[in-house]
C-alpha cells in the first residue's frame, strides 16, 4: 500500500486536514488572489470603467473554467476511484483522455472567440465606454485558452492520489507569476486591460510547465500520451458524468452572472464595478469553503470505492463542522473590514457606496456556503452524478435566474445584490435532503 492510500484509509480527521484540505485551501488562497490581482492592479487607475469591462468579462472566463472542470473534477473523481480498486489500465485512459479534450476544446474555444469577438462582447453586456477594452481583453484570453484550460485541468487531476502539495506548487508559481506581470504590464508599461489579459495567460502557461514537469518525471501512473486515448463509453463517461455537476453548475454560474452584470449595468458602470469588486470578497469565503471540499474529495471516494461507509461518513461530518466554523469567522472578518477592503481596490467615493451594499450580500451566506458545497461534493464523489447535477445547477441557475428577475423587478439595485443569498437558502436545503436520501442508499 502506498504511503498516500494509507492516509486515505487510516488517518485522523485532523491529519487529513493538514495534508489534504490545508494545500488545497492555499491552492483556493493562490486562486482567490489570482482573481483578485487583475482587479486590484486595473483598480489603481481609478478608473471604474476599466473595472467593469473586465467585470464584463468574467462571465466568459467562467466558461472556460467550467469546461475545465468537466474533465479536471470528473478526471480527478474518475481516478480516484480507481486508484481505490487498483485499475492501473484505466488511469492511463482517464488521464489521456483529459490531457486531449482539454487541448481539443481549448482550441475550439480560441476560434470561436476570435471569430465572434465583438458580438460575444455585446452579449455580455458591454457598451460604447467598455466595448473596446472587453474585446482586447477576450482576444488575448483566447489565445490562452489551450494552456489556461489544460492548467486547470490538471492541476485537479493531481490531487487524484492526493499530491496536493504539487497542485499547490503549480498554482502559487501561476499566481506569483500573474501578479508580478500585472504590476509590470498596467502599472509600469501602462497596458491596463490588455496587460491584465497578457498576465494571466502567462501565468497560466508558468504553471502548465511545472504541471507537466511533475506528470512526466515523478507521477509514472498518469499518461498524456494519445496512444492511450479511448472514447469507449467505459473511459469516457465515468470522467464526464462525475465532472458534469460542477462543470455544469460553473456554465449556468456564468450565464447567471452574465444576465446579473446585464441587470447591474443599467444602473451605470460604477455599481458593475462595486458589484465586481465585491464579488472578489465573496469569493474569498465560497473558494475557501470549496478547497476544503475538494480537499476531501479524494478521501470520499476512496474510502467509498473500498466499502468503508463508517471512516467515509465520518470524513462528511467532520468536514461540515469545519466549513461552518470556519465560514462564521471569515465572514464576521469581512464584514468589520469592508470599508477598507473596498478602498484597497479603488478609492472611488461612488464605488464604495454601492459596494457596502454588495459586500454584505455576498458574505451574508458564508457560514453556510461550505455545507452547500459539501452536497455536491459527497454526491460527486460516490457516483451519484444526477443528484449532484441537479444540487449545482439549482443555486447557480435553476433558483437563481427566476429569483434574480423577480427580485430585481420588487426592489432594483437591492434585488440583484441579495439575489444570490436568497438562492441559497432554498439550494442548501435541496442539497441536505439529496446527500441523506442517496447516503440511505448507497451500496458499498
Amino acid at each position: 500500500m502506498g504511503k498516500n492510500q494509507k492516509m486515505l484509509e487510516e488517518a485522523s480527521f485532523s491529519k487529513l486536514l493538514l495534508n489534504l484540505c490545508l494545500p488545497t485551501i492555499l491552492i483556493m488562497l493562490v486562486m482567490v488572489i489570482y482573481n483578485m490581482a487583475d482587479t486590484f492592479f486595473i483598480g489603481q487607475t481609478g478608473d471604474p470603467v476599466k473595472i467593469a469591462a473586465i467585470s464584463l468579462c468574467a462571465p466568459l472566463f467562467s466558461v472556460l473554467s467550467g469546461l475545465g472542470t468537466l474533465f479536471g473534477s470528473g478526471g480527478c473523481t474518475a481516478v480516484s476511484l480507481a486508484l481505490g480498486k487498483k485499475e492501473t489500465a484505466r488511469i492511463k485512459a482517464y488521464t489521456s483522455l483529459c490531457c486531449c479534450g482539454s487541448l481539443f476544446i481549448g482550441f475550439l474555444f480560441l476560434l470561436i472567440v476570435l471569430l465572434a469577438v465583438k458580438p460575444i462582447s455585446l452579449a455580455l453586456g458591454a457598451d460604447g465606454d467598455t466595448l473596446s477594452l472587453t474585446c482586447s481583453y477576450l482576444r488575448i484570453i483566447a489565445l490562452g485558452a489551450p494552456v489556461i484550460l489544460f492548467n486547470n485541468v490538471f492541476a485537479n487531476i493531481i490531487r487524484a492520489d492526493g499530491a496536493a502539495k504539487e497542485s499547490m506548487i503549480a498554482n502559487i508559481l501561476g499566481t506569483l507569476s500573474n501578479i508580478g506581470l500585472d504590476a509590470l504590464f498596467i502599472l509600469v508599461f501602462s497596458w491596463d486591460v490588455a496587460g491584465a489579459a497578457l498576465a494571466t495567460v502567462f501565468g497560466n502557461l508558468i504553471s502548465c510547465c511545472y504541471l507537466l514537469y511533475y506528470i512526466l518525471k515523478k507521477q509514472p501512473a498518469f499518461s498524456l500520451h494519445p496512444k492511450f486515448l479511448s472514447l469507449k463509453k467505459e473511459i469516457l463517461l465515468p470522467v464526464t458524468t462525475l465532472g458534469l455537476p460542477l462543470a455544469c453548475s460553473t456554465l449556468l454560474m456564468s450565464i447567471s452572472s452574465m444576465i446579473s452584470n446585464r441587470l447591474m449595468m443599467g444602473y451605470g458602470p460604477v455599481a458593475l464595478a462595486a458589484q465586481g469588486v465585491a464579488g472578489k470578497i465573496g469569493m474569498l469565503l465560497s473558494m475557501l469553503a470549496m478547497g476544503i471540499c475538494m480537499g476531501m474529495q479524494p478521501a470520499i471516494s476512496y474510502n467509498c470505492g473500498r466499502g468503508s461507509r463508517e471512516r467515509m461518513n465520518h470524513i462528511i461530518q467532520s468536514t461540515g463542522i469545519f466549513t461552518v466554523i470556519l465560514g462564521t469567522l471569515l465572514t464576521l472578518i469581512c464584514f468589520f473590514a469592508r470599508d477598507r477592503i473596498i478602498m484597497a481596490f479603488i478609492d472611488n467615493a461612488q464605488v464604495i457606496s454601492y459596494g457596502q451594499i454588495m459586500v454584505l450580500a455576498s458574505i451574508i451566506t458564508g457560514p453556510f456556503y461550505g455545507l452547500y458545497q459539501l452536497c455536491q461534493t459527497f454526491l460527486q464523489s460516490t457516483g451519484k452524478a444526477s443528484y449532484a447535477t441537479l444540487v449545482a445547477l439549482l443555486d447557480k441557475g435553476l433558483f437563481y435566474l427566476p429569483m434574480l428577475f423577480l427580485l430585481n423587478h420588487r426592489f432594483g439595485f437591492y434585488g440583484i445584490a441579495f439575489t444570490g443569498a436568497a438562492t441559497l437558502a432554498f439550494s442548501l436545503a435541496a442539497g441536505i435532503f439529496f446527500s441523506l436520501r442517496w447516503n440511505a442508499r448507497l451500496v458499498m
